[in-house]
């Protein structure tokens, strides 16, 4: 990807489009809308959180399939053997996913909610659900590499079915039993984890290549990087926009009942976020990666797959314990402040990278 900081006949300029640009406001009101149709609406989050097929809701997986298929369609699949070769980048990622998020989430969790095991346990178990699906929002947006951001969310895949149910053993149980604090168990099949994946990145994932190997193949790269990727583009916002509406409506009630302890989780979560972004984007930096594989990386590491902690923790200790509530907080906070980062990123291309993040070899 091109780091140029004006147009060349092989690049092409990316501008925020007039959805793009008023992103924190749309994603304001859908979060003031869901709220108040949780809590004003009888049965609204009741019969939201009952729609769901092996513990995977229903509405939200198609508001999540809608948001990741656009995305997915605009990767250059036949560049993804340059992201596979950077190991830097890879070796980079996997330390800091699985690795430095679950530990600092952990120490989060243990110094501000010392107090309150179940919510402290529900942070936990977000810490070791590594994203896999909003991410590529965000690093779209952002205009990170996008092929990086496909190979990086496929290997997370695979190390959350492998990892997820060890590190939860570990940072539950083992961790805490050698510190000498309180510990607790964490059972959930490997199937449930696989079906998570399969759900949340393999459908999108298998659409959005099947997209461009049979549009390149009857009207070509030009046509369908011009012509129908538009078309289809803003689909990927408005799928996140009825993604949040939904996850604020089944949580609203909760939310406006107890503000108190919905901050006190609230406030670890910022300090994540934001340090492993941080951490991210410094790493990438130091490691010579460039604008567009440092922030991809920062994203990656700073975003957790909610549907699968909020899966986990419902299954686990019940709908209505302090688990849930700790893992449907977590994507709340996430929002905002991946938003808000989005714009950090931006800014950071030019004052530390010396780039300009809309010239690239991008669509």
């Amino acid at each position: 990807m091109s780091t140029a900081t004006a147009p060349t006949p092989t690049t092409t300029t990316r501008r925020l489009s007039t959805l793009d640009r008023w992103l924190p406001l749309w994603i304001g009101l859908a979060m003031v809308a869901g709220i108040l149709v949780g809590r004003f609406i009888p049965g609204v989050s009741d019969l939201l959180a009952h729609i769901e097929v092996g513990g995977i809701s229903v509405p939200i997986a198609l508001g999540l399939l809608v948001m990741m298929y656009p995305v997915l369609a605009k990767v250059r699949y036949d560049k993804v053997a340059a992201v596979t070769g950077d190991k830097k980048l890879l070796i980079s990622s996997l330390a800091l996913n699985w690795v430095v998020g679950p530990a600092l989430m952990f120490a989060l969790a243990w110094a501000f909610l010392p107090d309150l095991p179940e919510y402290r346990t529900g942070l936990i178990i977000v810490g070791l659900a590594r994203c896999i699906a909003m991410v590529v929002i965000w690093n779209d947006l952002a205009c990170g590499d996008r092929e990086a951001a496909a190979v990086l969310v496929a290997i997370n895949s695979v190390f959350q079915v492998i990892a997820f149910s060890l590190l939860g053993w570990f940072y539950l149980t083992v961790l805490p039993g050698w510190l000498g604090l309180d510990s607790q168990g964490l059972e959930i099949s490997v199937w449930q984890i696989a079906l998570n994946v399969l759900v949340f990145l393999g459908i999108p994932l298998i659409a959005g290549f099947a997209s461009r190997l049979i549009g390149e193949r009857a009207k070509g790269r030009d046509w369908y990087e011009e012509k129908f990727l538009p078309k289809i583009g803003p689909w990927a916002l408005y799928g996140l926009l009825f993604t949040i509406v939904l996850l604020f409506a089944l949580q609203g009630e909760q939310v406006t009942n107890r503000p108190w302890d919905v901050a006190r989780i609230a406030l670890p979560l910022l300090a994540y976020f934001a340090v492993m972004w941080f951490i991210g984007l410094f790493t990438g930096k130091a490691l010579g990666l460039g604008y567009a594989r440092s922030s991809t990386l920062a994203f990656t590491a700073a975003g957790n797959n909610f549907e699968l902690a909020i899966a986990v923790a419902i299954g686990t200790f019940g709908a209505t314990s302090g688990q849930a509530l700790a893992g449907v907080v977590g994507p709340l906070i996430e929002v905002p402040v991946l938003v808000g980062l989005v714009y950090v990123s931006l800014w950071a291309a030019r004052r530390w990278f010396h780039t300009n993040p809309y010239t690239a070899e991008r669509m």
